[in-house]
């Protein structure tokens, strides 16, 4: 393919410069011939030229007779039609189409032949409203955050049943749901706020474990909603379960039933869910004008290995002393891993010893396990709901007037764990 005259003037003052000269060897009109005459005629250093220049006319021959790209290689760097595209293809204005896709199908700021136009334009290009753009004019980016400690190795099923509620909520809502995992809630006074950047119209904290209830390292600006606070925050909503409730009521079942020894393998101390159910413990055992044996309430983190492990210690250090009938454990995963301990040393669940979880999750259900059922999904379906009603309010200022602090109903959940006692003679633990 010929250069043209333009082409080689570039090509001349292009091989000029690669090859160290300040002029062109050779009229800018010319056109170079390569043989090996013109290279004598001009010189070494015209020669050193041509060779940059022909070296160039080789490279540029080869990418020139590389064929173009398909159409179809094309079509995949299209860009996205925009509304500019689409108030062209439907023939009316930026202001018109834009009216036509956001105004309701009863607005009359815009015809209904020229809002079916639009949308049929729209239909037409595949076009999608930026997501964006709107969520800066509108000052809501409809998505909401969910924050959760997720450290732990051992599998939870509190969190997944709760998580499932509040993507429920969030689907009801019509919001999209970001998920920030916490690796504990050391930092957690850093690393929230910094959620709080516009990415998210609110968010909805589960379990947070904070040592103050001082709010004001919180942002105004983003509200927040809270699932069993360890620690009720200041002016903030919290969703819970009625935790004193389900232990007082687990525990008079047990005692119902005939027992009398009974051991609390509670959750850990200074966790208002945990220290609760150990409170409704002890007032079932008040009411009942039973005594709690001296060492029988302990206390450990709410995963199946730490109750597994804080059972086999217990067991180890009361050793000759007889076995407890029954066993309340603080959630269900503390009470499976005190049934791997206690079938480790030989015993069988409820043949020999009774036990009751706390929580009802998936685990639990699937196993059968008697446990006292709080409604984790509910809770995270609530705190969503509550979570947009504040931020409906604060986008249309006016105050929050619901309650800040929700609590939910409990029930007992009969299982094959727990049975009437059949034994009147205690075991001895070996």
């Amino acid at each position: 393919m010929p250069l043209g005259r333009n082409g080689w003037v570039a090509v001349c003052r292009w091989a000029a410069t690669k090859a160290g000269c300040n002029r062109p060897p050779y009229p800018a009109a010319a056109k170079p011939s390569f043989g090996g005459q013109a290279a004598e005629r001009i010189g070494l250093r015209e020669t050193r030229v041509l060779k940059c220049a022909a070296r160039f006319h080789r490279h540029w021959s080869v990418s020139a007779s590389t064929p173009k790209p398909s159409q179809a290689t094309k079509s995949r760097h299209h860009k996205l039609p925009t509304l500019a595209d689409v108030a062209r293809e439907a023939g009316v204005s930026d202001v018109a189409a834009s009216c036509a896709l956001n105004a309701g199908k009863g607005s009359t700021r815009v015809s209904v032949e020229t809002r079916e136009r639009v949308l049929a334009a729209a239909e037409r290009l595949h076009y999608r409203p930026n997501a964006t753009a709107r969520a800066l004019s509108r000052q809501r980016a409809n998505s909401i955050g969910f924050v959760a400690n997720i450290a732990s190795e051992d599998p939870n099923p509190y969190f997944m049943e709760v998580f499932n509620g509040v993507v429920r909520g969030a689907t009801e809502a019509q919001q999209t749901l970001c998920v920030f995992p916490m690796s504990g809630w050391k930092d957690a006074q850093k690393r929230i706020p910094a959620l709080c950047d516009g990415r998210v119209d609110g968010l909805v904290v589960l379990a947070p474990h904070l040592e103050d209830e001082n709010t004001s390292w919180l942002l105004p600006h983003t509200p927040l909603v809270t699932i069993h606070a360890a620690t009720q925050l200041q002016a903030q909503v919290n969703v819970e379960a009625d935790d004193e409730a389900g232990g007082f009521a687990i525990a008079r079942h047990m005692l119902k039933l005939g027992y009398r020894q009974l051991l609390c393998v509670g959750g850990p101390l200074h966790n208002k869910s945990a220290d609760r159910r150990v409170d409704g413990f002890l007032r079932a055992h008040a009411e009942t004008g039973v005594e709690v044996a001296f060492n029988h309430v302990i206390r450990t983190w709410f995963t199946a290995s730490d109750g597994q492990l804080v059972m086999e210690k217990w067991l180890h250090d009361h050793c000759g002393e007889p076995l407890p009938e029954a066993i309340f454990c603080g959630n269900d995963d503390i009470a499976l891993g005190c049934i791997a301990a206690l079938e480790a040393r030989g015993l069988n669940v409820p043949r020999d010893i009774s036990i009751a979880g706390f929580d009802n999750t998936l685990l639990a259900r699937a196993l059968r396990l008697a446990t006292v059922n709080q409604p984790l999904l509910e809770m995270g379906r609530r705190a969503v709901n509550v979570l947009m009603q504040l931020i409906q309010a604060q986008h249309s200022g006016e105050p929050y007037d619901g309650p800040r602090n929700i609590v939910l109903p409990v029930e007992i959940v009969p299982g094959r764990t727990l049975v009437a006692r059949t034994r009147h003679a205690p075991l001895a633990i070996l």
